[in-house]
C-alpha cells in the first residue's frame, strides 16, 4: 500500500492543498482515504505506483536520496507560471503496511 501526500505546491493548484493524500492499494485507489485526484498528477503517480508498491526502490529510480530512502518524491506535469496558470505539486510517497496517516 502506498500513501502519497502533497508535500509542496509551487504556484497555484486548483485541486490540491498541502497535506492532501492519496492512498493506493494495488490496483485500487482507496477513495475513502484519498482527499483529491487530479488527471495532471495521476500520469506521473501511476507510472511509479506499481513498481514502488511491489519493489520499493526509490533511490535506484532516482526519486529520493540515500539520506531519505523511506520516501519517494514525484511531481505533477503542470509546469506552472509562466507556461500555465497552474502550478507544480510535489508529492511525498511512502510504502505503508497499515492505514496509518503520514505526519504532515
Amino acid at each position: 500500500m502506498l500513501e502519497i501526500v502533497v508535500h509542496e505546491i509551487r504556484g497555484k493548484c486548483p485541486v490540491y492543498k498541502e497535506g492532501d493524500k492519496i492512498v493506493i492499494d494495488d490496483p485500487e485507489i482507496v477513495l475513502g482515504e484519498t482527499d483529491a485526484l487530479c488527471t495532471h498528477a495521476l500520469s506521473t503517480l501511476l507510472h511509479y505506483a506499481l513498481i514502488l508498491e511491489h519493489d520499493w526502490c526509490p533511490v535506484k529510480l532516482g526519486l529520493t536520496t540515500e539520506e531519505e530512502p523511506d520516501f519517494a518524491y514525484m511531481q505533477c506535469v503542470d509546469p506552472g507560471e509562466p507556461c500555465t496558470e497552474g502550478g507544480t505539486v510535489i508529492f511525498k510517497c511512502r510504502k505503508i503496511t497499515s492505514n496509518k496517516v503520514m505526519e504532515r
